[in-house]
């Protein structure tokens, strides 16, 4: 399964945000720290280096994402230029509020009070964009659901007389390029439901699970996982959980048991668990980029 997923309403998105680039001084890109470069949107990339804005990437969900491939994450971005890679869960009170100083220290011609700082929020959805909002105004301004692309419009506020903040609509982009990125998208359901197929996703996530975090598996469901595969899982999953289509001879309910995996994923019930380091991120791109063998063809045989 190839996952695809671009919206219509994100092509007029992505127009009226290029737009209040221009009139920005920082833009801060909000990414899910379990994924985060699989949750960054080249689009946004690409604008704000057009414009030559600093970036703010904000690893937010970073309770949920191993913590030592989150720092790993950190030291990759802020080796890159005009950036500055924070760790942060604007779910728990306080986190937020570091934003505003750090968009400061990136933007430095706005410390002199003659005019306002201007950030702008941007990032895919279901990353936190609007909980991060309505978290630095102290109030309920925009939207929040656990289900992708809620916002889709713009909106800007005062933070202070000296500075101001713009929410975007999520955005994603119009051709994943890789595979696994669609994949881990869905997996942490930045994507929405009826792009995908839950039993595929679930057994992506199983795969990656008996591959680096076996144990969380075990400690969650109780069941061993030596010469498990993805598919295995899920079908494990639905033995320990009672999954069984009724009417059909105790068939099992992969969908069912898909959907467990996935929330407990998402809820953090299987751990700190991060999708994605720099190291696998490297390895992926490589194994891309490396044509395939031509298969062996044997010659054709001689007239006698």
């Amino acid at each position: 399964m190839t996952i695809q997923w671009f919206p219509g309403h994100m092509t007029s998105a992505r127009k009226k945000a290029a737009e209040t680039m221009a009139l920005t001084d920082v833009v801060i890109e909000v990414c899910d720290a379990r994924l985060p470069e699989a949750s960054s949107n080249p689009m946004i990339r690409q604008l704000r280096l057009h414009r030559q804005r600093p970036c703010l990437k904000l690893l937010n969900k970073a309770d949920l994402a191993d913590p030592v491939a989150t720092q790993a994450w950190i030291n990759y971005y802020n080796a890159q230029p005009g950036v500055k890679a924070v760790a942060i869960a604007v779910k728990k009170l306080g986190d937020a509020t570091r934003v505003p100083s750090l968009c400061q220290q990136l933007a430095p011609h706005r410390n002199d009070g003659t005019k306002p700082l201007r950030m702008m929020i941007m990032g895919i959805p279901n990353v936190g964009k609007s909980t991060l909002m309505n978290a630095l105004l102290k109030r309920k301004v925009a939207a929040v659901g656990d289900e992708p692309a809620v916002t889709k419009s713009q909106q800007s506020l005062n933070l202070s007389p000296l500075m101001s903040i713009t929410d975007t609509p999520g955005l994603m982009w119009p051709k994943i390029t890789h595979d696994s990125d669609g994949y881990m998208l869905a997996v942490a359901h930045a994507i929405g439901r009826n792009a995908v197929i839950d039993s595929e996703v679930a057994a992506f996530l199983g795969e990656l699970l008996l591959e680096r975090y076996p144990a969380s598996l075990k400690d969650r469901y109780g069941f061993a996982v030596a010469g498990m595969d993805g598919i295995g899982v899920v079908e494990a999953v639905a033995k320990k959980r009672g999954c069984v289509m009724r009417g059909r001879g105790g068939e099992l309910d992969l969908e069912k048991a898909a959907m467990i995996l996935l929330t407990d994923y998402r809820d953090g019930k299987l751990g700190r668990i991060s999708l994605e380091t720099p190291e696998t991120r490297a390895a992926m791109l490589v194994s891309a980029e490396t044509p395939s063998a031509p298969a062996d063809e044997s010659p054709e045989p001689e007239e006698e």
